[in-house]
């Protein structure tokens, strides 16, 4: 009994050590959990588990956008990541956060908000009003990217389910599965449809409270125990590791966390797995160099800019007339718009 006993602790201290060096080569345990992910792959069809659709006696086949096998399951099950549904706010004086800090800003009807991505890399989505507008704010740590819409008077939430890598939401009203990314419903009742977007930066939170000192900043007190000043991804943002397949990385010529803005608009074409309409994509780096380019978008003329004080790409109708953007790591835009 003593040497089973001795065995085992052995076996156990060297299983230890085996795991300890393998998060420090990581460099950390969050790029432990990153970059040893893949083990869990046998666990990541999201296909299987699509209940809250299927209980509505809805043929999965008939109300699907997608190749049902290419949606995975990201990890945390369903509201797993939590919505914030009743955002508190600080102002520019009392918020926590730095003025480097990032954060998606919006403006509707005259009132300002800014939503750290300290806070929204934990929670992804803030079902919010503004302007007198029943809003959502999304973002996908996973892909950069950030979509502001109308939603009514539903609330959405994180499904838990991935679609080439980004995030996948879900209208708490019907269940039915957005991709973040497109802004457009992929698997359930409201299939296809298109979401109602509104202009949204990715910004710093300085710049933007210059520019609008009565903005309310979302608050860390959200009453869940995160830390809102570390970043959960480890070296994520800026290493070239993808944790989940995407498509088209074959088309992809610059790094693949290299950052870009996109626009898009769909038409009535439901062609499986692809978007069907006009998209444009402005890669950062260039726009910083160049200041400024007009691009035929949509049957018109349109201008997208550099705001060196935001720190990001403006595109807009010829008259100013801001235009819905999204930024976005170089490896989204083909994944969702590639050929």
């Amino acid at each position: 009994m003593r040497s089973l006993f001795k065995l085992t602790l052995s076996v156990t201290v060297v299983a230890v050590l085996s795991l300890f060096a393998l998060v420090v080569r990581a460099g950390g345990w969050d790029n432990f959990k990153l970059h040893y992910f893949f083990l869990t792959q046998h666990f990541h069809d999201g296909s299987q588990d699509l209940k809250d659709i299927e209980s509505q006696n809805i043929a999965l086949q008939e109300v699907s956008r997608i190749d049902l096998s290419q949606l995975l399951n990201g990890g945390p099950p369903k509201d797993g990541i939590p919505s914030l549904d009743r955002p508190q706010f600080d102002t520019a004086d009392s918020t926590p956060f730095d003025a480097d800090d990032w954060a998606i800003a919006v403006v509707i009807n005259g009132e300002a908000k800014a939503y750290p991505l300290g806070i929204m890399n934990w929670h992804e989505i803030v079902n919010d009003t503004l302007g007198g507008e029943n809003i959502t704010v999304s973002y996908c740590p996973l892909c950069d990217t950030i979509v502001a819409f109308k939603r009514g008077d539903t609330t959405y939430g994180v499904s838990g389910k991935l679609y080439q890598s980004c995030l996948v939401m879900y209208d708490r009203a019907d269940d039915t599965l957005y991709a973040q990314p497109w802004g457009m419903g992929i698997v359930g009742p409201k299939v296809n449809r298109t979401l109602a977007r509104l202009p949204a930066v990715k910004t710093r939170l300085g710049a933007w409270l210059e520019k609008h000192p009565d903005s309310q900043v979302l608050s860390p007190d959200t009453g869940y125990s995160r830390d809102y000043q570390r970043y959960p991804y480890g070296s994520y943002y800026t290493d070239e590791t993808l944790v989940f397949p995407v498509r088209n990385r074959e088309q992809l010529e610059r790094h693949p966390k290299d950052i870009v803005s996109y626009i898009w608009h769909a038409d009535e074409g439901t062609p499986p797995d692809r978007f069907s309409g006009a998209s444009e994509q402005f890669v950062h780096e260039r726009m910083r160099q160049i200041g400024e380019q007009t691009v035929q978008f949509n049957n018109r003329e349109i201008r997208a800019r550099w705001d060196g004080e935001l720190e990001t790409v403006i595109v807009e109708e010829l008259d100013g007339t801001p235009i819905p953007s999204s930024t976005a790591f170089a490896f989204v835009y083909p994944a969702f718009f590639g050929e």
